[in-house]
């Protein structure tokens, strides 16, 4: 398995590994993923391994197909269609 980096290209922070949700979209449909990132400890940014983002990709095709029968509902998504000011 890949490394992730230890310092961020952004800014020079220490890179930790750490699990994170990730909101993965696909057409109209959505998963929430949990994966192994590096999360910068000073700006925050978010670093995935080659492997992660091939995964992610997958899943977005997936989604994009409508194949969703691995995927357990949780719940209903809403665009609303007035001006929010």
């Amino acid at each position: 398995m890949e490394k992730i980096i230890p310092v961020c290209p952004n800014c020079g922070g220490d890179v930790v590994e750490k699990k994170v949700e990730k909101l993965v979209k696909g057409g109209c449909n959505a998963a929430v993923l949990t994966v192994e990132a590096g999360v910068c400890l000073k700006c925050g940014e978010r670093y995935y391994t080659k492997e992660t983002h091939e995964k992610m990709q997958k899943i977005r095709k997936e989604l994009e197909h409508g194949s969703t029968k691995d995927y357990r509902l949780i719940g209903h998504t809403y665009a609303y269609e007035g001006v929010v000011a």
